[in-house]
């Protein structure tokens, strides 16, 4: 609890010192006001849209298995959107000023974007860290917090839905009128989806994945908790302790991003990353009570490492497979689009093959230390996700430099200040890919141990696939991830469509748009976006939060566990595979815009920008969105375990 709030002071600090910057000229700040007022509009009327749902849940959940767990669902869900809320109001803050800095250097911009991405790492690690501490301290019972993880993990599935759909309806809209049919730039002030382009950055890449990491990193430490509640008492706090080693190790390795003399902007950011990795390795050694146990935390770092390093090979402009994506947009977007789901499809055998080796390494060094090999792998997942807060930093960091190119666009800075802003937010796109990469490889992990936890409640100890209950289950499981997954693309298609629409219109009957004469209208397309995500909000939720109660109570706890097996693996696969193919689609097109391949306005362009088109809701809506899925399947399965085994008809 005292770490949690010393962090969250830490963050205020910080946030003081952000807001003490220069803001820029007039229309700067008129950008950032309606970026600004777009975003905290979006996030006002999702929590009106959401809060009867969470009342009826919560009650449900007291009656089902105790007040204080009801209790802690809703304290749950407001934490987890509140480390969202926290880290998004100040990216929209940061933007404007990541531009004015823009204007004095290179190494002055990217130490204001760090500065205001790190806010959003900070506020989760902090508010997780004082959520589970306070409930533990209050309660005393593991069992409890599993309400609080629900609670987290239902508002990170709706973030990154909502969030996903908006952002990504307002890009391809933008892209599709703007960049392919007028031929103009992006964040073309002409373009009447710019500003819901920009404020679609910080609800979908800000607060939607501070959402899905802060579920990530509460529900890991919950069910290694969990999991260690039969074995004694310094197997509870062990991975309490993980995460405040991690914790720490992240705000000090903020302080090693710097800019060196190459001016390598990705290579300054794995300076924190390195550094944070380095000193929370030292900081578990000296925890750890056994030698294997300290292997076995080290493991959960190792995979750290890997995961960025496959991620940003198979995402970054500067490897082969981005390049190749970017070649075959020569022959047209057929072949463009070719190449990009070949190199999504390519990408997940690296992370299985790292998740492997971490689960079998944790597991023989738990094994070798005279205790369950699960409890290994849950402690390696909380170690890997001790890291959320340098993780996050430079996840935000990317839609803060994001505007930044915006309003530096919009506003009419000088060459330079753009050219500064398009090298960050360049890196930014690769930072946002690498960050899906471990938050994706965290949510297996951590469902796993979820999934072991739920194995103990009920006392399954094998899952056998000849019984026709779990080969239901399995089928199920392995389908939810492809249904969920097409209900969002769906979704971000319908609203794309209307955004399309309104822009062609906009520019149809005001013709002094196109001149400069006069302004489009802004908040029509804003209003557009945020119809469309809540709309599209609650049959994703509802399929979540039900299919497991329904397989459970109808077939039984070994059908359910077949459930959670199918989805773990078919959602991890899918999320890999969308979300690479998308970030490999999006640096394809900006590859081409750098110049190569005829450069922009090209045929090659032309179909580089379908590709990325393509790509935008595999990235950031469907693709991610199914971390969150995984792990309220598990949640709820825990939540109602008790009661599952209780009244499970089992039918067949």
């Amino acid at each position: 609890m005292a770490v949690g709030a010393l962090i969250l002071i830490y963050a205020g600090v910080v946030v003081r010192s952000i807001l003490r910057l220069p803001q820029g000229g007039k229309k700067a700040e008129e950008v950032a006001d309606a970026i600004r007022q777009g975003a905290n509009a979006y996030l006002i009327r999702q929590s009106k849209t959401l809060a009867p749902f969470v009342i009826v849940l919560a009650v449900l959940i007291g009656l089902f298995t105790g007040a204080a767990t009801g209790v802690a669902f809703v304290a749950g869900v407001v934490c987890s959107a509140l480390a969202g809320f926290f880290g998004m109001l100040v990216s929209v803050r940061s933007n404007s000023r990541t531009a004015k800095a823009a204007e004095e250097g290179l190494a002055q911009a990217l130490g204001v974007a760090v500065k205001g991405g790190s806010v959003t790492g900070l506020a989760l690690v902090g508010l997780g860290l004082l959520g589970i501490g306070a409930i533990y301290y209050l309660t005393s019972s593991v069992a409890v917090l599993v309400g609080f993880g629900f609670g987290a993990s239902l508002i990170s599935l709706f973030a990154r839905v909502g969030g996903g759909i908006y952002t990504k309806a307002a890009d391809v809209g933008a892209d599709l009128v703007g960049k392919i049919e007028k031929g103009i730039p992006e964040d073309d002030p002409r373009n009447p989806a710019v500003i819901a382009d920009n404020v679609g950055d910080n609800v979908g890449d800000c607060a939607g994945m501070a959402a899905d990491l802060f579920e990530s990193y509460v529900v890991t430490i919950i069910a290694a908790m969990l999991l260690g509640a039969a074995m004694g008492p310094q197997f509870v706090t062990l991975p309490l302790l993980v995460g405040i080693i991690g914790a720490i190790a992240s705000v000090l390795g903020l302080y090693a991003i710097r800019l060196g003399k190459s001016h390598n902007i990705m290579n300054a950011l794995y300076k924190g990353v390195a550094a944070t990795c380095i000193i929370a390795a030292v900081g578990f050694s000296l925890i750890s009570f056994d030698a294997y146990v300290t292997a076995a935390l080290l493991v959960g770092v190792v995979a750290t490492g890997l995961m960025f390093k496959i991620t940003e090979y198979y995402t970054s402009k500067e490897f082969p497979p981005v390049k190749e994506v970017a070649k075959a947009a020569q022959t047209g977007a057929g072949t463009n689009l070719i190449a990009g789901l070949a190199v999504g499809m390519q990408s997940t055998a690296l992370p299985v093959l790292v998740i492997i080796g971490a689960i079998i390494a944790s597991f023989a060094a738990a094994s070798a230390a005279g205790i369950p090999g699960v409890y290994g792998i849950a402690i390696a997942a909380v170690a890997m996700l001790s890291l959320t807060g340098i993780v996050i930093t430079l996840d935000a960091y990317g839609p803060i430099t994001d505007n930044a190119g915006g309003i530096a666009e919009m506003s009419g800075a000088p060459s330079r200040v753009r050219k500064i802003t398009d090298e960050l937010d360049s890196v930014g796109n690769t930072t946002k890919a690498t960050t899906k990469g471990f938050a994706i490889a965290g949510a297996a992990l951590g469902a796993l141990a979820l999934f072991a936890a739920f194995a103990e409640e009920t006392g399954l100890q094998t899952i056998n696939i000849l019984d026709p209950r779990v080969t239901v289950g399995l089928f199920i499981g392995g389908l939810l991830p492809f249904l969920f997954s097409s209900f969002l693309m769906k979704a971000v298609g319908k609203a794309a469509f209307d955004i399309v629409e309104e822009v062609r219109r906009q520019f149809r009957t005001n013709k002094g748009i196109m001149s400069g004469k006069t302004k489009p209208d802004y908040a029509r397309v804003v209003d557009i976006s945020t119809q469309a995500a809540l709309k599209e909000l609650l049959v994703p939720g509802a399929l979540a939060v039900l299919s497991p109660l329904a397989v459970g109570l109808l077939l039984g706890p070994a059908a359910l566990g077949g459930l959670l097996a199918g989805a773990i693996v078919s959602g991890f696969l899918l999320a890999l595979f969308m979300s690479t193919s998308g970030a490999a689609w999006d640096n394809a097109k900006k590859y081409v815009e750098d110049g190569n391949f005829g450069g922009k306005g090209s045929d090659t362009h032309k179909a580089a920008v379908v590709g990325d088109t393509v790509g935008d809701p595999f990235k950031d809506t469907a693709g991610p969105s199914l971390n969150a899925l995984i792990k309220v399947l598990n949640t709820v399965s825990l939540v109602f375990a008790a009661f599952i085994v209780a009244n499970a008809l089992k039918i067949i």
